[in-house]
């Protein structure tokens, strides 16, 4: 099964936007990814209608961060894109007849909301903020200044 990789993809995208001195193209931003534009554009579409990016078109344009970094948390970032599914776990059968399956079903139903409970409340603690500074943090112990770096 596929992992879904919607939030790191756009909390990678938001970092580099927020990095950038000017705005980022979707073409730009998918070369990040090593994806097609359009699924960066139809990605962030949804970002910029919780007012988290702005677009431009024509020459200078491209993509802008229009929310402040300490604001907005891993968690409004994983909402934005759908709040995909944590688990590729699951069962064999949702209606099960046996009785057995039936006791399992409901031990995993009860792991799975508590797992899940605790990711999403932890995404909820990190923000946009804590990622660039880590990021800086990363690009100074690699002796870098300047913003670009290398992928």
């Amino acid at each position: 099964m596929k992992k879904d990789s919607r939030l790191s993809s756009m909390l990678h995208v938001l970092l580099h936007i927020a990095q950038s001195e000017r705005p980022l193209t979707s073409a730009e931003l998918a070369a990040y990814l090593q994806t097609d534009p359009a699924v960066v554009r139809r990605t962030l579409s949804g970002l910029r209608e919780l007012g988290y990016v702005s677009s431009a078109k024509g020459h200078g344009g491209g993509w802008t961060l229009t929310c402040d970094l300490a604001r907005v948390t891993l968690r409004d970032v994983y909402e934005a894109v759908g709040a995909p599914e944590v688990f590729a776990l699951g069962h064999r059968s949702e209606a099960p007849r046996c009785l057995v399956e039936q006791a399992v079903n409901a031990t995993l139903d009860d792991a799975f909301r508590e797992a899940e409970a605790l990711l999403v409340r932890r995404l909820g603690e990190v923000t946009l903020a804590d990622l660039a500074a880590d990021f800086g943090r990363r690009l100074a112990a690699r002796g870098h200044r300047r913003i670009r770096h290398a992928h």
